[in-house]
């Protein structure tokens, strides 16, 4: 039998690099709220890199909502737990190994709430990290301060601030950084209007209400790392047995990691994350990272994945990988999506190439069909925005954006793909049926007329999408073609083309448009 991991067992590998004992002493000058998965392959990493660099000399108290198994596991393992980092950068592999010992314990709000409060007490601490979910940022008008605990994550944390700002009589000096880790635009404005809403219906002063304004820093932040978690049970067998011992807390995360903190010089400063790993970046805008994230990771995927999935891929992996799939993949990110932004060219096109990085990670099994969730809404937010630039910068439909798009409204058809009650939800589902219910695949100029009454329909995508240069004819004619010869072979034909254009820029396409 394999030993468990805590304090008193370290394990000792070359594989491993482990803790420095002395950090298990530091103070306690982060409060998290979440224990999950993520915030372990993430926040936990930057605050083990803060203390291995000196930056932040502290450590986390995690609080889970209720006395989970996790909350309990954390405690058996003194805090401790092993962060393994798999995946692809800069086109190599990267399989490491991390013990992280950065969290000293933590608490069930549920029934250990007095606990939480007296962390508000601490003048060592200086932040709170959360990730609740996005619907963790919102307003729960029934919450009440005198509830044990406060029901939602903003009363709780509200609860926490007027118990430091009564404890420290108000002094500015003792204010928090709060840094919101949900996936939610402007997170730590929301986040700030639901404390400070609370703050008034409870009635908690406006001494409470001036030093939660002036002393406290709500910012918004753009995270960016993909952490699986626990790796099944296999997997994870294999992994005990190389470190030399179990651990029921095992993360795995990529190697690609960016914290994005919108601030100014002064709350650089005062941040003890700041420079610690070169994933955190604080900056007083955050949109072109957000941009990037939105336009070429999520819309790489986006606009692909219809074509890998009628390709026969079913991971992202295997359709980068894929002799066929791969080139489209890697032309619709570096020739079409990074062309089209409005950003810093060699900012996007790095940021690109780590995209590709990440696709291609052979340890994480990304399945298209999930990437399908409220496909629609994705393609209006995530990849028409490209196909507008790219029209705009060029006066010219991009060429494999316009093949994902017509791919995409093939897989809507409800006979195309797999069945209804096992594709992921589309809340334009039925519309697509409706649609295509007197169109016949068959016929080119029905396809033709479906396509024109797609295009034009600006409700549906926030533009008219009919006005494109050449972008109507370019699908109808890939969706025909992809109807008629199949989508493997219709792509062929497009990279096939794609292929010509660029030896002889003067040819024209192969590909007859039926318009």
């Amino acid at each position: 039998m394999l030993p468990a991991l805590n304090k008193t067992a370290l394990p000792q590998g070359a594989e491993l690099e482990g803790p420095v004992e002395a950090h298990f002493g530091l103070p306690e000058r982060v409060l998290q709220f979440g224990t999950g998965a993520f915030l372990r392959g993430f926040a936990g990493f930057f605050v083990e890199q803060a203390n291995r660099t000196g930056a932040i000399n502290g450590r986390v108290v995690m609080v889970g909502s209720t006395g989970s198994g996790r909350v309990q596991r954390l405690n058996e393992q003194d805090g401790l737990y092993t962060l393994c980092v798999r995946g692809r950068e800069d086109g190599r592999i990267v399989d490491q190994t991390q013990l992280i010992a950065a969290v000293s314990r933590a608490l069930a709000s549920s029934d250990q709430w007095d606990e939480v409060l007296a962390c508000a007490r601490n003048p060592a601490l200086s932040l709170v990290i959360s990730n609740t979910t996005e619907g963790g940022i919102t307003l729960d008008e029934d919450d009440r301060i005198d509830l044990d605990p406060p029901r939602s994550f903003p009363g709780k944390l509200t609860a926490v601030l007027h118990e430091r700002a009564r404890a420290f009589d108000y002094d500015p000096a003792q204010g928090l950084i709060i840094l919101p880790c949900e996936l939610v635009e402007d997170n730590g404005d929301k986040l700030r209007g639901i404390v400070q809403s609370l703050a008034e219906r409870w009635d908690l002063g406006a001494d409470f209400l001036r030093w939660l304004d002036e002393a406290n820093a709500f910012c918004n932040t753009l995270v960016d790392r993909i952490v699986p978690g626990t790796p099944e049970d296999e997997e994870a067998e294999a992994l005990f047995d190389r470190l030399g011992y179990r651990d029921d807390l095992l993360t795995v995360a990529e190697p690609y990691r960016l914290w994005a903190i919108e601030g100014d010089a002064d709350l650089a400063a005062r941040l003890p994350l700041a420079g610690a790993d070169p994933g955190i970046v604080v900056t007083d805008d955050l949109r072109p990272y957000r941009e990037r994230k939105v336009r070429i990771l999520n819309g790489g995927h986006t606009s692909t994945v219809p074509a890998a999935l009628l390709c026969g891929m079913q991971t992202v992996c295997e359709a980068v990988e894929d002799p066929r799939v791969g080139p489209f993949i890697r032309r619709v990110v570096l020739e079409e999506i990074v062309p089209s932004l409005d950003l810093d060219p060699a900012m996007a096109r790095s940021f690109a190439h780590a995209v590709l990085d990440r696709f291609a990670n052979p340890f994480i099994r990304h399945e298209l069909l999930g990437i399908t969730f409220q496909q629609t809404m994705k393609m209006r937010v995530r990849a028409v925005p490209s196909l507008l630039g790219y029209a705009e910068k060029t006066n010219e439909a991009p060429p494999c954006l316009t093949f994902g798009f017509a791919c995409f409204l093939l897989y809507q058809h409800p006979e195309v793909g797999p069945p209804a009650d096992a594709r992921p939800a589309d809340d334009a589902a039925a519309g697509w049926r409706d649609r295509w219910a007197g169109v016949d695949r068959t016929e080119a100029a029905s396809v033709c007329r479906f396509v024109v009454s797609v295009c034009a329909d600006e409700a549906l995508w926030g533009a008219r999408l009919d006005v494109l240069p050449g972008f109507v004819e370019a699908v109808a004619g890939h969706l025909v073609r992809a109807v008629r010869d199949g989508v493997p072979a219709a792509l062929d034909a497009l990279l096939h083309t794609s292929n010509s254009k660029t030896q002889n820029p003067n040819s024209k396409s192969s590909i007859q448009h039926p318009l």
